[in-house]
């Protein structure tokens, strides 16, 4: 189930919401003035790998090493 995000074109709120299904779209209400005027943003996703962090993106199995040996 994605979470999409909206904006209420009633009171320009945007917000999030889970969605069921593809149908279940146009069913969204906003939160903040119930309105049923959304409309669906284009937005991006984010992804993290297991192993990395921010600011790099390779690892070292060296890292893993205990200190001092």
């Amino acid at each position: 189930m994605p979470i999409f995000e909206f904006i209420c074109t009633d009171c320009n709120e945007p917000f999030e919401e889970l969605v069921r299904s593809a149908n279940a779209v146009d069913e969204v209400e906003c939160p903040s003035c119930g309105g049923v005027h959304v409309k669906k943003m284009i937005s991006t996703f984010a992804s993290k790998v297991a192993g990395t962090s921010s600011s790099s993106y390779s690892s070292s199995a060296s890292s893993c090493a205990p200190s001092g040996t």
